[in-house]
């Protein structure tokens, strides 16, 4: 688990030009080149901080609420030259710039590495898992949600719902966690949730983080029940490059004529804002060209669109997907959407781009939270990647906007609540897919008609027990992340 410094979000371009070294007399024994020159010197070594201010100076949704970011709060530039060497770090610096509310804006300092997770590729040991604290310790457990097919985890045999509490034989506490689940390889002890406490085994396995692109449509599958053909998809991340793939899912599922779809985001934590609008456009299709969701921009931004492109604020359901193959959209009326607290941003998104619409019946537990978007800045005079500056890797992803549906619903910092509660029991994970497994067993039996069995009351002792305090990808750049690919044009270039 590659770590990553994490920050609330931020996002657009940056202020053009960092100045320019300017020519100095060096023969000369005048004091005030003597002084410029040192200048020049101190402005060259904070070009990665200057690219961070003038960034979030310029397109951050939440510019109104630090004061620092002012457009007139320094009166020259050798002021804000001399603030910015105040930090002893740019994780420093962009940590003071950002909103305290704002829990999602984040710096990188390899582009590259960022790139790579928007588009699935990265290392991956193939276990995908929550952990949790037991309840008056700070002893910390991880529990696996799923296993990516083809990495060692699969190799090693593991499962949905093993336990673990120790990585390279030392125990996981609050303390040491994060720094224990970065090692690679990594050998972890097995156990499970029996009778309301974890047994552990003697049984350890070695994980490798081995290079890995992961496809998001992890099960699509048609279940056939009391008559009913019902389509199951499991969605786990908004990735660009894998739309084909879903929209592929989809019109597999529309060939075999189904009639429901239970649409499974409980561990999504969201992605690009694209994908999630093509996403909504496969589940209806008779909505084409309806507002699926409008964008909110700083006052700057927000002005200049409102005044000169108001489509640019509009994202409307579509008919084809960014590489121009025709949707397969089921016209559906009704979707059934499983969620966690780990399921955010762009699967948020569809939940509420949808509501105004369809009946969303929503099973589960309460989301995330996040309906912000956010994009990548560079360091170069347009903050894309033309013209970068190539003498650090550090990018920007801060928030731009704020989403809100057809009927304006927006800022569910609380997260969107379930129609139908249910919290995953830890000792009773069952199989994702199987018609049985605890959760899809609960949409089924509404689609069915069928009586809805009370939650099993360990889930809850469980639960209380054993307290859910982060996800295994918690330090990954794209984690609980909603995102735009490309930078609107900057209104500050020519400035």
């Amino acid at each position: 688990m590659k770590k990553i410094m994490l920050i609330s979000l931020a996002v657009l371009p940056m202020l053009f030009g960092s100045c320019e070294k300017e020519e100095t007399n060096f023969e000369s024994n005048n004091s005030e080149a003597t002084v410029e020159q040192t200048q020049t010197s101190t402005n060259e070594d904070l070009e990665v901080e200057d690219f961070i201010y003038n960034g979030l100076n310029e397109i951050y949704l939440y510019k109104s609420e630090v004061p620092t970011l002012a457009d007139d709060y320094f009166s020259s530039e050798d002021q804000k030259f001399s603030y910015l060497d105040n930090f002893s770090s740019p994780q420093e610096l962009f940590n003071t710039l950002t909103y305290n509310e704002d829990r999602f804006s984040f710096l990188a300092d390899d582009y590259e590495s960022l790139e790579d997770r928007f588009n699935g590729v990265s290392g991956s040991t193939g276990i995908k898992y929550g952990l949790g604290r037991i309840d008056g310790t700070n002893n910390v457990f991880g529990y696996l949600q799923y296993i990516l097919p083809g990495t060692s985890a699969e190799k090693a045999g593991l499962s949905r719902g093993t336990i673990f509490t120790e990585v390279n034989g030392q125990k996981l506490s609050l303390n040491n966690y994060e720094s224990l689940l970065d090692a690679n390889p990594m050998t972890i002890n097995i156990g499970k949730i029996e009778n309301g406490k974890i047994q552990m085994t003697e049984q350890t396995v070695t994980l490798t983080d081995d290079p890995y692109t992961s496809n998001p449509v992890y099960i699509s599958k048609v279940l056939e029940v009391e008559g009913k053909k019902i389509g199951y998809l499991m969605y786990n991340s908004f990735i660009r490059d894998f739309d084909d793939e879903l929209n592929t899912a989809f019109g597999d599922l529309k060939a075999q004529g189904i009639s429901e779809l239970v649409l499974d985001l409980r561990y999504n934590g969201g992605g690009s804002v694209n994908s999630a609008v093509d996403l909504a456009s496969m589940i209806t299709g008779q909505y084409e060209g309806e507002v699926f969701m409008k964008e909110r921009w700083n006052d700057k931004y927000q002005q200049h669109f409102e005044s000169t492109d108001p489509e640019k604020l509009i994202n409307r359901f579509d008919s084809r997907i960014r590489t121009g193959e025709t949707i397969n959209s089921l016209k559906l009326s009704k979707v059934y959407i499983l969620t966690t607290s780990a399921t955010a941003s762009a699967s948020e998104l569809v939940i509420n781009g949808l509501a105004p619409y369809i009946d969303v019946v929503q099973i589960g537990e309460t989301t995330t939270g996040k309906f912000q978007a956010s994009v990548t800045l560079y360091d170069s005079p347009d903050y894309t990647k033309n013209n970068i500056n190539e003498n650090h890797t550090y990018a920007l992803q801060p928030l731009v906007f704020k989403s809100l549906n057809s009927q304006g619903k927006t800022d569910y910092i609380n997260g969107l609540n379930p129609v139908i509660k249910y919290i995953e029991n830890l000792g009773d994970m069952g199989t994702l897919g199987d018609p049985d497994e605890p959760m899809l067993q609960m949409a089924l039996n509404v689609i069915l008609g069928r009586a809805q069995a009370k939650q099993d009351e360990s889930a809850y002792k469980n639960a209380q027990k054993f307290k859910p305090i982060d996800q295994g990808e918690m330090n990954e750049p794209d984690f609980q992340r909603m995102y735009i690919d490309e930078i609107p044009p900057i209104l500050n270039r020519n400035q």
